[in-house]
């Protein structure tokens, strides 16, 4: 059976709203859609790192009651697990401040057994820190001599805007990596000030990889392949909290790959109709999620939409 192996950062989001707290949620952007594909039933594990801390073991028990295969986890003696605060504006998007505290050795694990068409989902900083690089590239050459099916949500904060240059030869690097990139109109924005989804696309993607979505929070999706460019709308939605849409959004993505039996090999020849479906099971993911405080799908969303 194909599992799905995350790669990204876990940390506790305590939520904010009015100024006051409203609820603790652990979370990270990998791992808010690792999370709701565990809920799904989909054989999942998560390479990532926590202080051995009581946060720590917050996170870890909330993997592994959410099925998540923890033992690829490192947990570090030196160090605490990080943790953010967020700060809900009358939106209910998120300004983030982040209180992290990590060792000199980090990722220091074995990694999981990769087999053909498992799917490896990596993004954000994590996948680009310098202070990982070596370790995170050693893995994801590891994961594609083996034809895992690698996507890449680029998750690129504006906090680290002042570092796109710096760090452009390793986002290239890991566009070249993927079967299949994510970003939204903001990434965008923040690593090559570009807005426009088509132009980022053709100048700065397309080389690398040939398959790439963009989100633009609750505005259209654009799709590009080397046949297919297409817009989708997404319905408008009360929400309680936008944090984990994205990484929810990832979720259903590959929940639909998954569902199609789509592998490495049959990613560029995806149909429209193909493409229809997939994309439905993302905007269904992130919309559930935007109605409440946690950063990813419910056990019970996860349990009647198994059924359909």
């Amino acid at each position: 059976m194909r599992k799905v192996i995350g790669i990204g950062e876990t940390i506790l989001d305590i939520i904010f709203k009015n100024e006051q707290p409203t609820a603790a949620v652990p979370g990270g952007s990998t791992f808010n859609g690792v999370i709701s594909l565990g809920r799904m039933g989909v054989p999942v594990t998560m390479i990532t790192e926590t202080g051995n801390d009581r946060v720590g073991n917050i996170i870890k028990r909330f993997m592994e009651d959410n099925g998540i295969d923890s033992t690829h986890v490192c947990v570090y003696e030196d160090g605490r697990t990080a943790i953010s605060l967020a700060y809900l504006n009358e939106k209910n998007d998120a300004e983030y401040t982040f209180y992290k505290d990590y060792p000199n050795a980090r990722l220091d694990v074995e990694w999981p057994v990769v087999n053909k068409d498992d799917i490896v989902m990596m993004g954000s900083y994590f996948v680009l820190n310098p202070a990982l690089r070596v370790k995170v590239k050693e893995f994801l050459d590891y994961a594609s001599g083996r034809g895992a099916l690698i996507y890449y949500d680029i998750n690129f904060r504006s906090s680290h805007a002042s570092e796109a240059i710096k760090l452009r030869s390793t986002i290239l690097e890991n566009f070249e990596y993927a079967s299949i990139v994510r970003g939204s109109t903001e990434d965008f924005q923040n690593m090559f000030k570009i807005s426009d989804p088509e132009k980022a696309y053709k100048q700065e993607v397309a080389f690398y990889c040939k398959q790439m979505l963009c989100t633009d929070a609750e505005g259209e999706i654009s799709l590009f392949t080397s046949d297919v460019t297409k817009k989708y709308q997404v319905n408008k939605i009360e929400t309680v909290s936008t944090i984990g849409a994205g990484d929810n959004f990832n979720a259903g993505i590959i929940f639909g790959l998954l569902k199609e039996g789509i592998g490495r090999d049959d990613v560029a020849s995806i149909t429209v109709e193909q493409w229809n479906r997939i994309i439905a099971h993302g905007i269904a993911f992130a919309a559930e999620v935007c109605q409440s405080f946690n950063n990813s799908i419910s056990k019970e969303f996860a349990r009647n939409y198994g059924r359909n």
